[in-house]
């Protein structure tokens, strides 16, 4: 599960419990600029790239980053029903793909227009 603050330059995403130790990271801070939008998760978790760290248990969780075609990719995910996607620019990782408790509030955090 992970956690989204938002301060006054960026966005920190705040990976919380045991999910630190799957995914082998703790935190991401993210400029507000640098997210072009975050939508709900439709995409299939099964494959998703070459992992390199994190953890893959199929139909469990999903949790690392991930070197895919279109860029690096960081997941943490055991519940897909509340993964959101996360595009990203001129960053290490091109996609954020996470569990967080409310999808709908996440995304409204990131997607707001104005500060």
């Amino acid at each position: 599960m992970v956690t989204i603050e938002k301060n006054n330059t960026s966005f920190i995403f705040e990976i919380k419990g045991m999910h630190k130790l799957w995914a082998l990271k703790s935190q991401l801070i993210i400029p507000i600029e640098n997210v072009i939008t975050a939508y709900k998760n439709t995409q299939s978790l099964n494959w998703l790239g070459l992992r390199m760290p994190g953890t893959q248990i199929p139909g469990l969780i999903t949790a690392g980053t991930f070197l895919a075609s279109e860029g690096d990719i960081f997941c943490d995910v055991v519940n897909k029903e509340n993964a959101i996607m996360i595009e990203l620019k001129d960053e290490r990782y091109t996609k954020l793909i996470i569990e967080v408790e409310n999808p709908t509030a996440a995304i409204e955090l990131l997607t707001k227009q104005g500060f």
